[in-house]
């Protein structure tokens, strides 16, 4: 009978410690399977969320540049126009060339007789006439040369549209018969002038020691007296 029942407790002792074991063993791994796939899901996720994160702040970066760069473009563009229009505003203007001018002459028989040049711009040009007095002469030969006389004279003049510019010649300014003959006379602006204007005289002229005005726009100052 001792027997019998010391082989069940044997039994028992041998159920528990197995029941124990497997208990011991579920309770090891069950957390550490689950917890294991848990954690690797959750970095995964974690990774995935940054990397987009970080596409849009390199995204959003990207955009403030280029709105920077547009930016600066429009900025520097408006500072050119405006350079350019202040510039224009605030000059002088260019130079009348006798090119840009419309010269006309005609004959007038005060002081013995004179030929008064007229200037005027040509259409769409707007110029100044720098320098006060032009250069004239009949022929090439240094004689034919008119002298200022100083008379007159406005400088700068604006020539444009309407407006106009005088000058007065004298082609003999000496008693005697000498002088030579001309049917033209030459005209420019300037002395370097390289496109002078050539003027036909109404009917040929006895030249002798030259005379020539400053530019005026009052036709009156323009009548060449020897002071």
């Amino acid at each position: 009978m001792r027997t019998r029942l010391a082989n069940r407790s044997a039994r028992l002792l041998l159920a528990a410690a197995a029941a124990t074991a497997l208990a011991a063993t579920t309770t090891a791994c069950g957390p550490e399977d689950n917890g294991a796939a848990a954690p690797a899901a959750s970095a995964s996720t974690s990774t995935d969320a940054s990397a987009d994160a970080s596409d849009g702040k390199e995204s959003g970066t990207g955009g403030t540049d280029s709105g920077s760069e547009d930016s600066g473009s429009e900025a520097g563009a408006g500072a050119d126009k405006g350079g350019d229009k202040g510039t224009g505003e605030g000059g002088v203007g260019q130079s009348c060339g006798t090119n840009d001018l419309d010269l006309t002459l005609t004959p007038k028989s005060q002081a013995g007789g004179y030929y008064q040049v007229t200037a005027k711009a040509k259409s769409g040009i707007t110029c100044y006439l720098d320098v006060n007095t032009p250069s004239v002469s009949f022929g090439s030969k240094p004689e034919g040369v008119a002298s200022p006389v100083g008379q007159g004279g406005e400088d700068p003049i604006k020539l444009s549209g309407s407006a106009v510019a005088y000058t007065g010649i004298s082609p003999k300014t000496t008693k005697e018969n000498g002088g030579v003959e001309f049917e033209n006379v030459i005209v420019s602006v300037t002395d370097e002038d390289p496109n002078p204007a050539e003027l036909a005289l109404p009917e040929p002229a006895v030249v002798e020691k030259p005379i020539v005005t400053n530019w005026s726009t009052d036709p009156g100052e323009t009548v060449p007296v020897i002071v």
